[in-house]
């Protein structure tokens, strides 16, 4: 069993830990506990060793797997349970990202929601990417499943914290999604619906004008008729 307190961390780079203190990680070691901490499932050897060395041939990526793990420190070791045919996290071991993602699909359940889900701290976690300047395709594809998964979260958290009246605390969620993704309309709408529910009709207007500009700038299109209805329905203005 895995000593008390270990946790693999994910959002924003690799960390394991044990209780408050951090634990030395040799690269290899590091790329394979975070497959499997990414999974949190029963894997086959030889699936682990062809997506970690995916350019190998099986018996060189075989060989791989198996130096790696002999090469693991014993603390490493005891974050997973190995068998001659597989590999799992082991019983116990705690991951970040498998909480942010309890909290994502807590948020994008119907409110209302706990005050801690609508905290500071949740909305830093949702704002956390997953083992950001990692280029490999197993990490890239989890990477993006995450990215769209705490963006739909953090809208969630900018409508509850809306609802809550805590409207300089929405502005900054809000503006967490429109920065993670400038050409995303659900971010500049959660955004809008912020400043107008402030009574804040001429930011809410100026900030369709921006994305209405950035969009015809980059992609040749123009906000939806939702969004526009959105503003003129509730600021009253005409939009260029």
């Amino acid at each position: 069993m895995p000593r008390s307190g270990l946790r693999v961390a994910l959002l924003d780079g690799f960390q394991l830990t044990g209780g408050t203190d951090a634990i030395t990680v040799s690269r290899g070691a590091e790329r394979l506990l975070a497959f499997m901490a990414m999974r949190h499932r029963v894997a086959g050897r030889l699936l682990v060793a062809g997506s970690l060395w995916s350019s190998s041939t099986e018996g060189h990526a075989y060989a791989a797997l198996r130096s790696t793990l002999i090469r693991m420190s014993s603390t490493c070791r005891e974050t997973l349970l190995i068998t001659p045919s597989s590999l799992e996290l082991a019983p116990g071991v705690s991951v970040d990202l498998h909480d942010a993602r309890a909290l994502a699909h807590r948020l994008l359940e119907t409110g209302p929601h706990a005050a801690v889900d609508l905290s500071a701290r949740a909305v830093a976690t949702l704002s956390s990417e997953l083992l950001p300047l990692w280029y490999d395709d197993w990490v890239l594809l989890e990477a993006e499943d995450w990215r769209q998964l705490r963006l739909h979260a953090l809208e969630a958290v900018v409508d509850g914290l809306v609802e809550a009246r805590r409207f300089g605390d929405a502005t900054a969620a809000a503006g967490v999604v429109v920065r993670a993704d400038p050409l995303r309309e659900s971010a500049h709408s959660a955004l809008i619906r912020v400043h107008l529910a402030e009574g804040n009709q001429s930011e809410a207007v100026h900030a369709f004008d921006r994305f209405s500009r950035l969009l015809h700038t980059d992609l040749g299109l123009a906000p939806t008729r939702e969004l526009r209805d959105l503003v003129t329905s509730r600021a009253g203005s005409p939009l260029r």
